[in-house]
């Protein structure tokens, strides 16, 4: 089957491609504003990438169009469509799908499925798990928003019976407004946290809950949903229905509990000891995504004390605090942190890593919610451990530096990457420690300032 995929280079249609190609399906795909890890994943996998989505594209005669959530019916100021594509496909009366849809149909059925959704941590606790059940023997299959250190690649079929999908709560495409997840229909499911995110999609907290609801309801008897106990958005979403064993973590009265730092903790199942795990990976979060992770692996029969084991050695995802260099002492680091609350236990992380050194923490408001300036409230809040805060606002429909206003002298605005460099370049000093945080390219500001730093 030839796969023209529209939208390629998303974290989740990028790992779609991989998966289909390497089932033997033949792939090519169009996207605009390219930028890595995925394009560089898709290039190494010999995937054809056209720029743009013009209709031109019609003439490679797929046997299928599989249609990313980016494609729209909008249109330009002067009229024309934003993706001619699009428009010929409908006119032609061409077959198409969704990705959710089409995973579903050629990846999944069959599968049992452990499916990760939440607001935060999806694609580091899809990692996790993925390598847990990959160093129990089970040889999962994945699909990653992202690129897990440990595997290399966002997506592989594997060689079981298993499955691990990050499951997305937004939509799935233009004609299809119930989110990803729907599709995934797990055995396992785990429910990490709830926020309100995603407004350019959901009205409120309560429509987000609906839809992770839905999830819910697609989960056999036999199947297990894993919840996390510190939330009261998540007891709402059982409290509507569920049909499935549940076990919990977080709380204190939960079925899986840790005691100790981040770094190094116990696991308590029903109160009794079953793992001792340390590793390299820092933050309170990753505290709560490890026993998600173990929960979850349980119910395919992996132990605590073998998840433990394989979390020994879990290297996390890229762009999730990844080290982009270090110059004169000063460390620059890439995360793809985007809102307020992930902001928030980002810079947490690194506070408990670096101690007292000091923290700049450097971002841009690029998501659909941040961008509509949803959220812009919470970002004083969001960056309360960072001794610095520089904030990308170019673009922005709403006013960054009266967001900033509370946090004073500490936080500055740019309008443009250079800018912003600009103003980094003047304040930092040896020993510093400049968190970069998007959900998109940035820019290309950490090499930049790398650059700078060693022309300095």
């Amino acid at each position: 089957m030839h796969i023209h995929i529209l939208g390629i280079c998303g974290t989740f249609m990028g790992g779609l491609a991989a998966l289909a190609r390497e089932a033997g399906h033949r792939v090519t795909g169009c996207d605009a504003g390219v930028y890595p890890p995925m394009s560089d994943q898709l290039q190494a996998l010999g995937i054809d990438l056209i720029e743009g989505f013009g209709a031109g594209q019609m003439t490679l005669k797929p046997d299928m169009y599989v249609i990313g959530n980016v494609v729209s019916r909008a249109r330009l100021a002067d009229g024309s469509p934003k993706f001619p594509l699009m428009e010929a496909i409908l006119e032609a009366g061409a077959p198409y799908t969704s990705g959710p849809q089409w995973l579903s149909k050629h990846v999944l059925q069959g599968q049992h499925v452990l499916a990760v959704a939440g607001t935060h941590g999806k694609t580091t606790t899809t990692s996790m798990l993925t390598w847990v059940l990959a160093q129990a023997g089970l040889e999962p299959g994945f699909l990653v928003g992202g690129v897990p250190l440990n595997f290399g690649v966002s997506a592989r079929l594997g060689g079981g019976q298993y499955f691990v999908i990050e499951a997305d709560e937004y939509d799935t495409a233009f004609f299809d407004k119930r989110s990803k997840f729907v599709h995934y229909r797990p055995r396992t499911a785990i429910l990490n946290n709830l926020e309100f995110d995603h407004a350019d999609i959901f009205d409120d907290l309560a429509a987000i809950e609906r839809q992770f609801h839905h999830l819910v309801r697609t989960v056999p008897g036999s199947g297990r949903v894993v919840v996390n106990g510190l939330e009261e958005s998540l007891t709402r979403v059982l409290g509507q229905g569920c049909w499935s064993e549940v076990r919990t973590f977080g709380s204190a009265v939960s079925d899986f509990v840790a005691e100790g730092e981040p770094s190094h903790f116990k696991v308590l199942q029903a109160g009794k000891p079953v793992a001792d795990v340390q590793w390299a990976i820092g933050g309170v979060h990753n505290q709560l995504n490890a026993l998600a992770t173990m929960a979850a692996a349980e119910h395919v029969g992996v132990s605590p004390a073998v998840a433990a084991k394989a979390l020994a050695t879990f290297e996390n995802v890229k762009r999730r605090m990844e080290v982009r260099g270090t110059v004169n002492h000063i460390t620059i680091y890439d995360d793809f942190a985007h809102h307020p609350t992930a902001i928030r236990t980002t810079v947490n992380g690194l506070r408990r890593q670096v101690g007292h050194a000091r923290i700049l923490a450097i971002f841009e408001p690029r998501s659909n919610t941040m961008k509509l300036g949803t959220m812009k409230t919470q970002l004083p809040w969001s960056l309360e451990e960072a001794d610095l805060a520089f904030c990308h606002a170019g673009g922005l429909g709403w006013d960054a530096a009266a967001a900033l206003e509370p946090m004073g002298t500490k936080a500055q605005v740019g309008e443009n990457i250079d800018e912003v460099i600009a103003q980094v370049m003047a304040q930092v000093r040896p020993g510093d420690q400049l968190l970069c945080m998007s959900n998109g390219g940035f820019g290309g500001i950490h090499d930049k300032l790398l650059q700078a730093l060693q022309a300095a």
